[in-house]
């Protein structure tokens, strides 16, 4: 009996050695371990043996059952890792939902494209800034009255503060880079704001400044006007009205008419029917005397606009609040 246990495992081991199939190997398990298998079989004939070798057959019974589980588990974990299901990689699948970009993020990046074409570089600028560029620089003494309609945000007053405008980067891109120039820059700007459906204390701005020689209001308002129509489209009522900005002089406004409302007044215009987007004029005199221009020699311009309502615009969003208060629901 001994002899024949022995030759049995013998032969399931090279059985198992050439399994190709877990339903084979299963075979072999039930053959072996079933309730009519060959090693059951032997365990309930133990008590037919001779006493004097019943206790050395129970032995070799038991190293062979466990000899012969451990290897049907070492194949049946190796023929885990190897075999693979057929699969039709042509049908499509479901895509994982990995998020998109933020509506701000996406108009940035197409207002940019469309400056690149009009010869623009692209730059950006400290929000933590000093009163010297955020203010002196751009013509805004201590003393000026404008000071005090921005609701500045201080670290370190009076001298250190969180930018108010991107206004700031342009009193740097005229100290730093040679001319002539055309640099665009957008990126957040801080202000203490009563926060309302088009209002925040956290808000984007994009800048836009231009120096050389022979630059006129002509070639700053040819510049947004292909702006304009580039992206928001032929059909838009566009209304080009004078205004008063420290930083430039003459000073100009851009209002476009507000689709939320056709005109008729709501929430997001005011009650104006127009949605007052960018701000700009040529660069004033003063400006280029704090770096060491002529303006008899250089002009330039400026504009700037808030992104926020650009992207209100873009997505029809009526609220400002809803690009930073983390529910997607409203984006």
């Amino acid at each position: 009996m001994n002899e024949d246990l022995i030759n049995l495992k013998n032969q399931t081991i090279a059985q198992i050695g050439d399994v190709k199939s877990l339903d084979d190997l299963e075979q072999i398990r039930i053959d072996l371990f079933g309730r009519s298998g060959k090693v059951t079989k032997a365990t309930h004939n133990l008590k037919n043996t001779d006493p004097e070798k019943r206790r050395q057959t129970g032995i070799l019974i038991n190293e062979i059952k466990n000899t012969l589980e451990n290897q049907i588990a070492e194949k049946k974990n190796s023929l885990k890792v190897t075999i693979r299901e057929w699969f039709d990689p042509t049908i499509p699948i479901r895509l994982p939902k990995i998020g998109h970009l933020h509506p701000t993020s996406i108009v940035i990046s197409e207002m940019v494209e469309i400056f690149k074409n009009l010869g623009f570089s692209i730059t950006e600028g400290p929000e933590i800034e000093s009163d010297k560029y955020n203010f002196e620089l751009l013509n805004l003494p201590k003393d000026h009255p404008a000071r005090s309609l921005q609701d500045v945000l201080y670290i370190d007053e009076p001298e250190i503060l969180l930018r108010s405008h991107t206004s700031s980067v342009e009193t740097r891109m005229i100290e730093k880079l040679k001319l002539p120039f055309r640099v665009i820059v957008a990126g957040k700007c801080y202000r203490f704001e009563n926060v309302n459906a088009s209002n925040n204390a956290m808000f984007y701005q994009f800048q836009g400044v231009a120096l050389q020689k022979g630059l006129s209001l002509a070639d700053l308002k040819g510049t947004l006007f292909y702006f304009v129509k580039s992206y928001f489209g032929e059909d838009r009522k566009i209304r080009f009205r004078c205004k008063y900005y420290p930083e430039v002089e003459p000073g100009v406004g851009l209002d476009l008419d507000c689709t939320f409302c056709n005109q008729k007044g709501c929430s997001v215009c005011k009650g104006r029917g127009w949605l007052e987007m960018i701000g700009a004029g040529m660069i004033h005199s003063n400006i280029l005397k704090n770096f060491g221009y002529k303006s008899s020699e250089i002009s330039g311009f400026a504009f700037g606009m808030g992104l926020d309502r650009i992207v209100m615009d873009r997505f029809k969003i009526n609220d400002i609040r809803s690009l930073y208060n983390g529910d997607i629901k409203n984006i």
